[in-house]
């Protein structure tokens, strides 16, 4: 992988969160669906995500975390997020998440986005593995990281909880 094509694959990149991705932002971290396995419990205010775009340092050392926006290349569309979080340099991991505005899912973006990713997590933070943690129901996600290297490795019981009922999760890892 050489420096030109590490970011992207030619139809699309990952690229650091600028200011104008702003309402893309707020509309996924707001997206009360996707808040079962993003981890939040309460709605996040424009003025919060935009001095998080301003105030990251997008230091993995400093942060422990870095989000791309994934982009199309030949528009500029944004049509997601990809995070690296809980990075862990020390022993050379870290957790994957990946979200898709609803109008970009099923078009093969997300793996497009996870393998180049991937390859940056490999040749430029030199971790030795990738993690997720899946809902045992969602189907497409478990296919999409076991088509992209991810195998399962356990699984997290009543890990968690929607409405009045638990959900398991799998952990998922993909090794380098």
């Amino acid at each position: 992988m050489n420096e030109s094509d590490l970011l992207s694959d030619g139809k699309y990149m990952l690229r650091a969160p600028e200011p104008e991705d702003l309402d893309v932002l707020f509309g996924m971290e707001n997206d009360t669906t996707l808040w079962m396995v993003s981890g939040n419990a309460v709605p996040y205010s424009r003025y919060q995500i935009k001095r998080y775009i301003q105030q990251s340092q997008h230091d993995f050392y400093t942060d422990r975390q870095v989000r791309f926006m994934i982009v199309r290349v030949s528009d500029g569309v944004v049509m997601g997020s990809v995070d690296l979080t809980d990075i862990d340099p020390y022993n050379g991991r870290a957790e994957i998440g990946i979200a898709l505005l609803s109008e970009f899912r099923g078009q093969g973006i997300a793996s497009a986005s996870l393998k180049i990713v991937s390859g940056y997590a490999k040749e430029v933070l030199r971790l030795r593995q990738m993690f997720c943690l899946v809902p045992s129901g969602n189907e497409e996600s478990i296919k999409l990281f076991a088509n992209n290297g991810f195998a399962q490795s356990g699984k997290l019981k009543d890990w968690l909880v929607k409405g009045e009922s638990y959900s398991d999760v799998l952990v998922l890892q993909k090794f380098f």
